[in-house]
């Protein structure tokens, strides 16, 4: 779990949302933009305080969310 090393949740930033470590950029902002159709490079242009590894790192971090993720059926 590579993600451990760049996603932090602090009570003191972003009240209690995963983030990037040294940012305050949340992996659920990460996310939402590489949905809405941004590359990496875009990404990366217009937030140069992260790197390649941190948007890999929020991706890791949420697919092991999802992995653990258990559904009942209502």
């Amino acid at each position: 779990m590579k993600y451990r090393n760049r996603i932090e949740i602090n009570p003191e930033v972003m009240v209690d949302k995963p983030i990037i470590k040294g940012t305050r950029i949340p992996v659920e902002f990460i996310l939402e933009l590489l949905a809405s159709g941004w590359t990496f490079e875009e990404i990366l242009e217009n937030y140069p305080q992260l790197k390649r590894e941190d948007i890999l790192a929020a991706i890791e971090y949420s697919l092991e969310i999802l992995k653990n993720e258990k559904v009942y059926p209502v």
